[in-house]
């Protein structure tokens, strides 16, 4: 991965993120390592494949660890497991996410619990436990995954949408709570990020062009153009940034 901006202060702390082997947290997971970061993360699916090719590449090998994080119990092992192998944890990013469609009609309260408990449970409990660690550093910064769809009032998924904007909320309360222990809280807001996941289930020409002509910025969004957006959260260069909700989608939300 080729940045244009690199954050030195990055090298050495202990990173935290869920999803990320796979899509975007892949990426992140590749930023972060590629800081000199000591990176833990955590997915459903094996990803050892990733962190064979981060070794080999950049001689610094991230931590991948098993979890359902809709086990909190599971997500709270995989925390101190990652805190004993690289001490306490200084970065937290929230990024896993399911945006499966549904229809309103058809969706149980099962569906709707399965849906918050990937969405926007663990993000709490994360940075619960989380929080002592950075408070003994004397620093820290979370970055949680939100999403633009609420912004858009998209529909086509009302459970995801609606996580997606109780993850604002939740980003500015832990940011007042833990303002005073210099924790910082943000929330990242990524535009129609062109994933492998994307392309194969929900772009089509038509849409796709349809969307970039509401952007400012007439490209595609690509998962490495959210990485330094999130680097840069993480890194003392946003240190008096708290509380906001970072928008990254080619100026589709000013446009309307």
């Amino acid at each position: 991965m080729k940045l244009d901006a690199h954050f030195d202060d990055l090298k050495g702390q202990s990173v935290f993120i869920t999803g990320g082997g796979s899509g975007i947290g892949a990426w992140l997971t590749e930023g972060f390592v590629a800081q000199g970061a000591k990176v833990a993360f955590v997915q459903r699916s094996d990803a050892t494949e990733l962190c064979d090719r981060l070794d080999a590449e950049y001689q610094n090998r991230p931590l991948f660890m098993a979890c359902d994080i809709t086990d909190i119990d599971a997500l709270r092992a995989s925390i101190q497991q990652a805190r004993d192998a690289h001490g306490p944890i200084t970065v937290l990013v929230n990024n896993a996410a399911s945006d499966n469609r549904h229809a309103l009609h058809e969706f149980t309260v099962e569906d709707w619990d399965q849906a918050i408990n990937i969405n926007l449970r663990p993000h709490f409990f994360t940075a619960q436990e989380v929080a002592g660690d950075m408070r003994a550093a004397g620093h820290g910064s979370i970055i949680n995954f939100s999403s633009i769809s609420y912004m858009m009032g998209n529909a086509g998924y009302p459970a995801y949408v609606s996580s997606k904007s109780a993850i604002t909320g939740l980003t500015r309360g832990l940011a007042r709570e833990l303002g005073t222990d210099n924790i910082r809280v943000n929330a990242l807001m990524p535009g129609w990020v062109l994933t492998d996941r994307q392309r194969d289930l929900w772009v089509t020409p038509e849409a796709l062009a349809a969307h970039i002509e509401r952007q400012c910025i007439k490209q595609e969004i690509v998962p490495e153009d959210i990485v330094a957006p999130t680097l840069f959260l993480a890194s003392s260069a946003s240190r008096m940034m708290t509380s906001q909700a970072v928008v990254v989608d080619g100026g589709v939300v000013v446009t309307g």
